[in-house]
C-alpha cells in the first residue's frame, strides 16, 4: 500500500520514518487560511482535513496523512513568527507559562477518512530578555509554530511538558500508528 505524507516539514517527516514503512512526500497546496469563527482547538485538525484531502484527491488510492500543529496561550493561536520582533513578542508571551500544543492528524484513502487531535502542555521557564534575543538570533524560531522547536535549542526554554514529546515537535507518531494499525492501513 502506498502511504503519503501531505507535509513539507521535515520533522514530520523525521518522525514518519519511525515507522519504518516506505512513504513519499507530496506538499498539499491547499489554502491554510482559518475562518476567524474557527475555535483554535479545532485548527490543527481543521487544517490537517484539508492538507490530507487535497493530496488524496490527486491519489484515492493511497493512504495520504496530512498534519498541522498549533500553539495555543490564553485562547490565541501563535503561529510562525514573521519576524524578530513577533518572535520576540511570542517567546515574551510564552515565558514562565503553560501553553497548549495540539496537532491535528488526518488519514484519507479511498473515500474513507479520519482525523483526530492531540494536546500536550508545555511550560516554559521565565526567560531574561538576553535568552529571548539569543533564541531569535539563532534562526530557529522562525519556521516554527509558536516561535520555538522542542528538538532544538528551544529545548533550553522548556521547563517541562504533559503528554507526548512528539506531538509538540510536530506528529503524535504512536498514536498515528495505533490508529492505523486498529483500521488495518498499515
Amino acid at each position: 500500500m502506498k502511504l503519503i505524507l501531505a507535509s513539507g516539514s521535515p520533522r514530520r517527516k523525521e518522525l514518519l520514518e519511525k515507522l519504518q514503512i516506505p512513504f513519499e512526500v507530496i506538499v498539499s497546496a491547499c489554502d491554510e487560511t482559518l475562518d476567524a469563527e474557527i475555535p483554535a482547538e479545532q485548527a490543527a485538525e481543521m487544517l490537517a482535513v484539508r492538507k490530507a484531502a487535497a493530496v488524496a484527491a490527486e491519489h484515492p488510492e493511497a493512504v495520504v496523512i496530512g498534519a498541522d500543529t498549533t500553539v495555543i496561550l490564553g485562547g490565541e493561536i501563535l503561529g510562525k513568527p514573521k519576524d524578530e520582533a513577533e518572535c520576540k513578542r511570542m517567546l515574551n508571551m510564552l515565558s514562565g507559562k503553560v501553553h497548549r500544543v495540539i496537532t491535528g492528524t488526518a488519514v484519507f484513502q479511498n473515500g474513507r477518512s479520519f482525523s483526530f487531535s492531540e494536546e500536550t502542555l508545555v511550560q516554559f521557564y521565565p526567560l531574561t530578555e538576553e535568552d529571548i534575543d539569543r533564541y531569535a538570533a539563532s534562526g530557529e524560531p522562525y519556521d516554527k509554530a509558536g516561535a520555538y522547536g522542542i528538538q532544538g535549542l528551544g529545548a533550553l526554554l522548556v521547563r517541562g511538558i504533559q503528554g507526548d514529546y512528539y506531538n509538540v515537535v510536530g506528529l503524535p507518531v504512536a498514536r498515528l500508528r495505533h490508529e492505523l494499525k486498529r483500521l488495518g492501513l498499515i
